[in-house]
């Protein structure tokens, strides 16, 4: 009886973790290849991402709202950069899976080598940074107006990009202990060394 309650339990647990595993597999494939839609509807699941270090060249910063496929409105910061190395990369979501509690899938890379993007955009709910150091650095420039960092195409045709709104750039950028609360990433290229994928029971979001 309990062998079959076993397999019934694994059953669910597959259900759950393989089209987690074939999302991140298929965004992997889909950055690689520059072919994620710069405007999609988001799933409204906050995820965070950490590292070590990580460097900029050509950053952008601006509010925007993304929606959810709920028709849900999501306040976020987007942070562009035509150019980001990430040292340590570390990247986690939590899955509660039914019987079987809360597990957390994690992503990390860029140990000995850096993980390398280009064009990526990380709309954030909350951005942290024990040391950030700006080279060429204009706050409270028009949105409209930002020419050092990348616009996200999508955005740039959103009904809530507004190009008088305030936004952020800079010519470069390096940040140390980085951690971010997220609800997407998109990149044109997205290059990690040593990847490694891995789901543990409990909460072992990325610190």
């Amino acid at each position: 009886m309990s062998h079959h309650v076993g397999r019934t339990r694994w059953r669910r647990f597959a259900a759950v973790l393989v089209p987690c595993f074939a999302v991140c597999a298929g965004l992997g494939i889909a950055m690689a290849q520059g072919a994620l839609a710069a405007s999609f509807l988001i799933s409204g699941q906050k995820f965070k991402v950490t590292a070590d270090t990580l460097t900029v060249r050509g950053l952008s910063i601006y509010p925007m709202v993304d929606v959810t496929k709920k028709h849900e409105l999501v306040p976020v910061l987007v942070t562009g950069a035509r150019h980001a190395t990430l040292s340590d990369l570390c990247q986690s979501f939590q899955v509660d899976i039914p019987m079987l509690g809360t597990y957390t899938l994690t992503l990390t890379g860029g140990d000995e080598r850096p993980a390398e993007a280009s064009n990526l955009f990380l709309d954030a709910t909350f951005e942290a940074a024990g040391q950030a150091n700006f080279r060429g650095i204009d706050i409270g420039i028009a949105q409209g107006a930002i020419t050092k960092g990348p616009i996200n195409p999508g955005d740039r045709d959103s009904r809530f990009f507004d190009p008088s709104g305030i936004g952020q750039q800079a010519t470069s950028v390096t940040l140390t202990d980085v951690s971010v609360t997220a609800v997407a990433l998109t990149a044109a290229t997205f290059d990690i060394p040593d990847l490694r994928v891995q789901i543990k029971q409990g909460d072992h979001e990325c610190s």
